[in-house]
């Protein structure tokens, strides 16, 4: 009798462990539900925008510079307006061209000199004509995610030292806050000369 009271104190709790389990394992299965996507707002855009590009270091190439008494420090007037026209070049050592030697910056980093030739940072304000101001969302984010000019497919590539493949890495929502932000700016007129290959910087004097 004690054996089978003892044997029944084991059985019957195993048991309704397995019909639990067996009844747990029937049950429908609740998805989970994911919280809802929330739109940013222009301003909450526009902050992100403005951070992400003082992160990503956008104004050492793009900002034209001035000397100070600590040393080259970013034109304000000219944020991120790209090289200057009509900013003169210091001499070209043309070694620079062949794989191997020093890459050369212009004094303000707007302009490098490598075995790719010679190119200019792009002006990144919202003039229509001389930066990206007529640039669609969906252009600005092809050329960055394709690292080609204009974001087409046989367009030339983005050349050193622009670091496009850091800047693709961002999510969509982040390059459309870049963009937001990079409309919000002054517009600025500042026709930047175009690449130069190596042909041609050897026919410089």
């Amino acid at each position: 009798m004690k054996k089978s009271l003892f044997a029944a104190c084991i059985v019957l709790p195993a048991c309704f462990t397995l019909v639990l389990v067996a009844c747990t394992n029937n049950a429908p299965v609740q998805p989970v539900k994911e919280p809802e996507k929330t739109e940013m707002s222009q301003s909450e855009m526009l902050i992100r925008g403005s951070n992400l590009v003082t992160a990503i270091g956008c104004n050492h190439c793009h900002t034209p510079k001035k000397m100070g008494p600590s040393g080259p420090v970013y034109d304000s007037a000219l944020l991120l307006s790209g090289h200057q026209a009509n900013s003169p070049l210091p001499v070209i050592d043309k070694k620079a061209l062949t794989p191997g030697n020093w890459v050369l910056f212009a004094s303000d980093l707007t302009a490098t000199v490598g075995p790719w030739g010679i190119s200019y940072a792009a002006n990144l304000t919202p003039d229509s004509l001389t930066g990206i101001g007529a640039w669609s969302e969906e252009i600005f984010i092809k050329t960055i995610r394709s690292g080609k000019h204009l974001g087409q497919e046989g367009g030339r590539p983005i050349m050193p030292p622009m670091p496009w493949e850091s800047v693709a890495s961002l999510n969509d929502d982040d390059l459309k806050s870049v963009y937001t932000f990079l409309h919000s700016l002054p517009a600025i007129k500042n026709q930047v000369p175009a690449y130069m290959p190596p042909p041609e910087v050897m026919k410089l004097k």
